[in-house]
């Protein structure tokens, strides 16, 4: 790549190039806008994933669909790419508006991502990928064949492609992103830090047998908070009916008190008669 032009005129360059290409897209290739649906599930867990890498690591800038422009030696031609989503790690907020002019980026592309079906032709994959291998020398490429249930991990070697060999776990390793990508359920997922990222519905789901499992102890304790109430009173009623025979009891106990009083009394009235 080069930045022998001046940065005002790459600038005006990148942005004329940019809606040529939009241009194309709204005439000659409108197939460029469709997608298969696994593609678009693909896309969706990917960013999904990578947003709560971002949370913990905001260096970590993940884009999708964004077009890459740049330009190779010894030539002014301006050359584009668009992978299905692409990371960049970088401290400060990267601005791409449009199209991300590598040239005039404070940091290139570490990982693209390609979803491959034979539903769509949307683009060439075939071509792209020595535009990541040779041109941009991308560190690393992750293709998904959706169809046969194929994922490669490549990892640039400064000088070609190598693909990632499994780890103990059975993953592909991103050191770099602390990262493990492998299929799940008949998709990429990834896992940070050892960990498999959830999906918001995978959370929603979590959320909800928490909320279930809340609801059914709150439940317990308002009937065992009942019944504590409820044992209170029979206590409390227990009490008052000890109260009552005692008071009872001593109104009897003073009662035959008076009456043997008044006995003794009367007793000692005959007496000194």
């Amino acid at each position: 790549m080069s930045t022998r032009l001046p940065i005002q005129l790459l600038r005006m360059r990148y942005a004329e190039a940019a809606q040529a290409y939009l241009r194309m897209l709204r005439t000659q290739r409108p197939e460029h806008f469709m997608e298969s649906t696994t593609q678009a599930r693909q896309r969706k867990i990917t960013l999904e994933s990578l947003d709560l890498v971002s949370a913990r690591r905001p260096e970590v800038q993940v884009f999708n669909e964004l077009l890459v422009q740049y330009t190779e030696k010894g030539s002014e031609e301006v050359r584009q790419v668009v992978p299905d989503n692409m990371v960049v790690t970088h401290r400060e907020p990267i601005e791409a508006e449009g199209s991300f002019d590598v040239e005039l980026q404070p940091v290139g592309p570490l990982w693209v991502l390609e979803y491959v079906s034979k539903h769509s032709k949307r683009k060439d994959n075939e071509e792209s990928f020595p535009k990541y291998e040779r041109a941009l020398k991308v560190p690393y490429l992750l293709l998904f064949y959706p169809d046969d249930q194929e994922v490669t991990l490549y990892r640039h070697n400064r000088r070609r492609y190598v693909s990632v060999k499994p780890n103990e776990n059975g993953r592909l390793a991103i050191p770099d992103l602390e990262l493990e990508v492998a299929l799940l359920d008949g998709w990429v997922r990834f896992w940070f830090r050892g960990d498999l990222l959830p999906l918001p519905a995978d959370l929603q789901a979590e959320l909800d047998e928490q909320r279930r499992r809340n609801e059914q102890l709150q439940r317990r304790l308002n009937d065992e908070g009942r019944r504590a109430d409820d044992e209170r009173r029979r206590a409390d009623d227990e009490c008052r009916r000890a109260d009552d025979e005692r008071n009872r009891a001593d109104g009897a106990e003073r009662r035959l008190a008076d009456a043997l009083a008044e006995l003794e009394r009367l007793r000692g009235s005959r007496s000194n008669g």
